[in-house]
């Protein structure tokens, strides 16, 4: 977990560095040409400068043009539904203690309609919740645990989802947990003013 005392070991880039190559890479995740994002130091509301982990990622710009081309599809695209994503993204920032992603999912999980109050239960466990929220909750731990889920488990997840979904959900897990990990060794910090990981349980 970064605690907002170390040096990062990788910084975002600065306006002077971003490129066509960095702006493309930044054009995948929005679905349009590179040429088509907002100067870097704009001011626009998708200035570059406002996504802290845009910026990270950019410093590898081939990298980051094919990751961020999956990853703006699981987000925009994908059948699973904000809400099950959400839980699973915020269940693997928790769990993984990813101060980032908390503060940052928390922002995105509740501009998306997820209650706050099921985010604070959420770091508390599974007490509370039913149907297919506590299935997507216990399959991320067992993924998170075991590193696969029971052949019970998968089941129960495409009868109550489907077979699409319930794939996008691993992949969803298993992309937040890389990122995690990636921006936790970088030290990335939480977005300012974000909600603060609660404590482990």
């Amino acid at each position: 977990m970064t605690d907002g005392t170390a040096e990062p070991l990788l910084t975002p880039l600065t306006a002077e560095e971003w490129g066509a190559d960095e702006y493309a890479a930044f054009g995948a995740l929005l679905g349009i040409p590179g040429e088509k994002v907002p100067a870097a130091g704009s001011g626009h509301p998708m200035d570059p400068l406002n996504f802290d982990i845009i910026g990270l990622l950019a410093r590898h710009p081939k990298m980051a043009r094919a990751f961020l081309t999956f990853n703006g599809w699981l987000l925009q695209r994908g059948e699973l539904s904000l809400r099950l994503r959400e839980l699973a993204i915020m269940r693997v920032a928790h769990v993984r203690r990813s101060a980032f992603f908390w503060g940052e999912h928390h922002r995105v999980a509740t501009d998306g309609g997820v209650p706050a109050d099921d985010l604070e239960r959420l770091a508390r466990g599974n007490d509370g919740f039913g149907g297919a929220d506590l299935l997507v909750l216990q399959a991320t731990d067992e993924l998170l645990a075991g590193g696969k889920l029971p052949g019970e488990s998968w089941q129960c997840l495409t009868d109550e989802l489907g077979t699409h979904a319930a794939m996008e959900l691993i992949f969803v897990v298993g992309t937040y947990a890389m990122l995690a990990a990636a921006f936790d060794t970088w030290g990335l910090a939480p977005p300012a003013g974000s909600a603060r990981l609660p404590e482990g349980r």
